[in-house]
C-alpha cells in the first residue's frame, strides 16, 4: 500500500491532544495531516520561543518538559518518514463533508490571504480552549491582559507584560502565571483569587486520587512564598485605574454572598493586570460539522467520537481539563481513528491505561470546576458606562436596556439590538458577559466560519466548497 492509499486523517490543532492523536494514528498506518495556527507545535501548554531568540533554557518556563520532548521527537520522526504532514501557520476557518469526503479549509501564513484545502477520510478536532474574562470598570486599559496572554508573552516572546503585576480572577491557571511572572523577574504585587481554597476540602476524595496534582499545587504555593507573592483569597478586582495605561487596581474581599464586603477595598499600584475567569472550549468547527454540544463542550463517547460520523474530538474542546487529560484523550482518539479507518473494531483494552487517566482527570477537574466559579452577583458590579463588547464598543447599559426595556431574552436577540458580538472576535470575549448582564444562559453561537475569511479566498474555492 502506498502512502497516498493509506487512510487519511486531518487533525486540527497541534497542542497536547492533537499531537497525541496524530502520533497514535500515524503509528498504526494512518496518513495524518496536522494543521495548526502556530508556527511551532505544542499549543499554549507547550508554547516555545522562536529559535531566533536563542533561548538557552526554555525548559525553565515549563513543567512536564520530558513529555514535551517525547512528543516533539515523535513528531519529528513521523514527519521525517512522511507519516505526518505538519502544516504550521495554517488557520482553519471551516470544515465540511462526511466520512471519506471531508474538506478542511485553512488560511496560510501571517497575512492569512492564501487558501489551502485538505481532503481527508476523517477529522479529529483538537481545537483547544480560550479564556473567559468578565468585564469590570477599567478592563480595557492598556496593561490589562488575560492571564493566558501574559503566559504566552513570557513563553513565546520571552518578554514580561510589565514590571509590577497583579494576577487576578479565578481558576488553576492563575498559579502558574503568577509563579512564572515572579520567576522571570516581575514583582507580583498580589494573586487575587475569588474562590475560597477551603471549599476544596469538600472535594477531597477526587483530589486525593491525583497526588501528582496535589504535589504540583504545593510546589506552586512554595514558589509564591519564595517570591513573597501576597495571596488574597476570596477577593476580586473591583476596578482598574489609569489614564493612558494601567496604574493601579482596587480589590475587595468577598462576603458570604459573593459580593464585595463593605470597607474591604484596597488599592494596589501596578502596571500590569493579568486576569482570567476560567476557560471555554473552541467549538466553532465542531458545530459546523454537526457535532452535538453538552453545555459548552463537544459531546463524545468512550472512543472520543462525536455524533457526527467520521469526526473525533479530544482535549479542551470536549471539556477544560489540562494537558494530562488532553494527552489521554488524544491517544484514545488516535487509536480509535486508526482502527475505524482500517475497518476493524477498536479494542478498548489497548488504551485501558489512558482511559483510567481520563476518568481520574475528569473527576479531578470536575471538583475544581465546582470551586473555581466567578463570584455571585458579578454583573451587578459593572457600571452602565463600562464597555462590554470591545469590538463594537457596546456598554453594559446598552445590554441592560436591550434585556430590560426591549425584552431581549437571549444572547442572539441582544446581539441584534446592540451589535454586541458582531465584531472581529464574534462574541468570544463578550459572550459570557452579555449573557450574565442579560440574565440568560450562555450558549456558544453557531457560525459557518471559525474566523474571518478574505472574499478572494471564498471566490477561489472549488464549486463543492462551503455553502
Amino acid at each position: 500500500m502506498t502512502a497516498t492509499e493509506r487512510p487519511h486523517l486531518a487533525v486540527v490543532g497541534a497542542g497536547p491532544a492533537g499531537l497525541a492523536a496524530a502520533l497514535a494514528a500515524a503509528a498504526r498506518g494512518v496518513r495524518v495531516t496536522l494543521l495548526d495556527a502556530a508556527e511551532q507545535a505544542g499549543g499554549q501548554f507547550y508554547r516555545q520561543p522562536a529559535a531566533a531568540f536563542g533561548a538557552r533554557r526554555p525548559q525553565a518556563l515549563h513543567h512536564q518538559w520530558r513529555t514535551w520532548q517525547r512528543l516533539r521527537d515523535g513528531l519529528d520522526r513521523r514527519t521525517g518518514t512522511g507519516r505526518i504532514t505538519h502544516l504550521a501557520d495554517h488557520h482553519v476557518w471551516c470544515a465540511e463533508g462526511g466520512p471519506g469526503t471531508f474538506a478542511v479549509h485553512a488560511l496560510r501564513g501571517p497575512a492569512q490571504d492564501e487558501g489551502v484545502t485538505v481532503r481527508a477520510d476523517a477529522v479529529l478536532l483538537a481545537t483547544g480552549g480560550y479564556e473567559q474574562v468578565l468585564p469590570f470598570p477599567g478592563w480595557t486599559l492598556p496593561g490589562v491582559v488575560t492571564a493566558g496572554g501574559a503566559q504566552a508573552m513570557l513563553k513565546g516572546g520571552l518578554v514580561l507584560p510589565g514590571r509590577t503585576a497583579v494576577v487576578a480572577g479565578t481558576g488553576p491557571l492563575l498559579l502558574p502565571v503568577a509563579t512564572a511572572l515572579a520567576a522571570a523577574g516581575a514583582r507580583v504585587a498580589a494573586l487575587v483569587e475569588s474562590a475560597d481554597p477551603k471549599a476544596l476540602l469538600g472535594r477531597a476524595p477526587a483530589l486525593a486520587a491525583q497526588p501528582g496534582k496535589i504535589a504540583e499545587g504545593a510546589w506552586y504555593a512554595a514558589q509564591l512564598l519564595r517570591h513573597r507573592v501576597r495571596t488574597l483569597s476570596r477577593h476580586t478586582v473591583v476596578e482598574a485605574h489609569g489614564t493612558d495605561r494601567l496604574e493601579a487596581v482596587t480589590v475587595a474581599a468577598l462576603g458570604r454572598d459573593g459580593r464585595p464586603a463593605p470597607g474591604s477595598m484596597r488599592r494596589i499600584p501596578c502596571d500590569t493586570l493579568a486576569v482570567g475567569h476560567g476557560m471555554l472550549p473552541h467549538t466553532d468547527l465542531a458545530e459546523t460539522l454537526g457535532c452535538t454540544l453538552s453545555g459548552t463542550d463537544v459531546r463524545v463517547d468512550d472512543e472520543q467520537r462525536t455524533d457526527a460520523p467520521g469526526v473525533w474530538a479530544a482535549g479542551e474542546a470536549t471539556g477544560i481539563g489540562g494537558a494530562a487529560l488532553a494527552l489521554a484523550e488524544g491517544h484514545i482518539a488516535g487509536r480509535s481513528v486508526a482502527a475505524r479507518l482500517h475497518g476493524t473494531a477498536p479494542d478498548p483494552r489497548r488504551w485501558a491505561a489512558a482511559a483510567r487517566t481520563r476518568t481520574r482527570q475528569r473527576e479531578f477537574f470536575a471538583a475544581l470546576d465546582a470551586v473555581y466559579v466567578p463570584p455571585a452577583g458579578w454583573p451587578d458590579r459593572i457600571r452602565d458606562d463600562t464597555v462590554v463588547c470591545r469590538c463594537e464598543e457596546v456598554t453594559a447599559g446598552q445590554v441592560r436596556t436591550a434585556a430590560g426595556t426591549l425584552g431581549a431574552g437571549d444572547v442572539r436577540t441582544v446581539k441584534l439590538l446592540t451589535r454586541a458580538g458582531m465584531g472581529w472576535c464574534q462574541g468570544r470575549m463578550c459572550g459570557p458577559a452579555v449573557a450574565g448582564l442579560a440574565g440568560c444562559p450562555f450558549t456558544p453561537g453557531r457560525r459557518p466560519f471559525a474566523r474571518p475569511v478574505p472574499l478572494g479566498v471564498l471566490a477561489g474555492l472549488p464549486e463543492d466548497g462551503p455553502d
